[in-house]
């Protein structure tokens, strides 16, 4: 006797479904959005939310105690336009941008053609550059606080003393130097960043361009003048827009070394928004001027943008 088995038949696939899950499928890995799915869950959730509640909040009247929200329209906005302290306060910060920008540039320029070029403990000079872009804000703050700005016994003026200038400045308590001083240490601090990407930039100006002038008998200011800086336009460009960002968002050195004193000479609209919602409990209110200074750096950008685009125009 025989036992005879029988296999079930796979049950045959829808053929009209199987074509359109493997169509998404396919459409999903070859633009990767699969891949990226992750960060964009992700950027809507820490972005793109906080954003539109921002804008929730800055129509109405809510207040960090959970006292009012109720909507109020563009009050707010019409409030902020009209108080003094937010247009003191983003022109301390516009100023902090305009004395920073600059010096933050070229020093980092300067530093990375000499790292270029030096030959001894060049590891060393890199290193010396870098570093204090590694430490954190409160040290750097309370560094200069403590160490470089007391006035009498602190080291600049001690610095001045050995010049034979009269030490007992205000470094931060007088409205004519607090602004230069946190200038002087936010230099001191990021350009490291700068030197780092003007580094980078150097390394990869092609060689043969320097040999092919030094042929021709150019000398080295010719070939600086001629050929790096030249090579280095596109660089300047990306750190330009880099640095005017981060400054525009200046703050915690700021908070740490002068709270914006004296007198709100060097409060930044940053600190302006802060004071606003956690110490005046009017969070509505700072998501207005926080959306009013978001829309001036959106302007600046798109300014920035254009000209960098007619520059490169112009350059080809």
């Amino acid at each position: 006797m025989t036992a005879t088995t029988t296999v079930a038949a796979p049950a045959a696939p829808d053929e009209a479904a199987a074509p359109r899950a493997v169509g998404v499928r396919r459409r999903w890995t070859e633009h990767g959005l699969l891949f990226i799915a992750p960060f964009l869950l992700v950027y809507a959730l820490f972005l793109i939310w906080p954003l539109a509640s921002g804008v929730g909040m800055s129509l109405s009247s809510d207040n960090i105690s959970g006292a009012g929200g109720e909507f109020i329209g563009f009050d707010n906005y019409a409030e902020a336009l009209r108080d003094p302290n937010v247009w003191s306060s983003m022109w301390n910060t516009v100023w902090f941008t305009i004395l920073s920008t600059v010096p933050l540039v070229l020093t980092g320029m300067v530093l990375a053609l000499l790292a270029h070029h030096l030959r001894v403990v060049q590891w060393l000079w890199r290193l010396s550059w870098f570093a204090p872009f590694l430490l954190p804000s409160g040290v750097v703050g309370l560094l200069f606080l403590w160490v470089i700005f007391p006035s009498d016994f602190g080291f600049a003026d001690q610095l001045l003393a050995s010049f034979g200038l009269h030490p007992g400045i205000g470094w931060l308590t007088d409205e004519r130097y607090a602004m230069l001083s946190i200038v002087l240490a936010t230099v001191w601090w990021t350009v490291g960043f700068n030197f780092l990407l003007y580094l980078a930039a150097l390394q990869s100006i092609p060689q043969h361009l320097y040999e092919a002038a030094e042929l021709d008998g150019a000398g080295a200011r010719q070939r600086l003048l001629r050929i790096t800086l030249p090579m280095l336009r596109r660089t300047t460009g990306v750190v330009v827009v880099l640095q005017v960002l981060a400054s525009l968002k200046i703050f915690d050195q700021v908070y740490i070394m002068t709270g914006g004193g004296p007198d709100a000479s060097t409060r930044p609209i940053l600190q302006y928004v802060y004071q606003a919602g956690f110490t005046g409990y009017r969070i509505g209110y700072a998501s207005a001027v926080s959306y009013i200074f978001f829309a001036l750096i959106v302007i600046v950008s798109l300014v920035q943008l254009r000209l960098s685009r007619r520059n490169g125009e112009e350059s080809k």
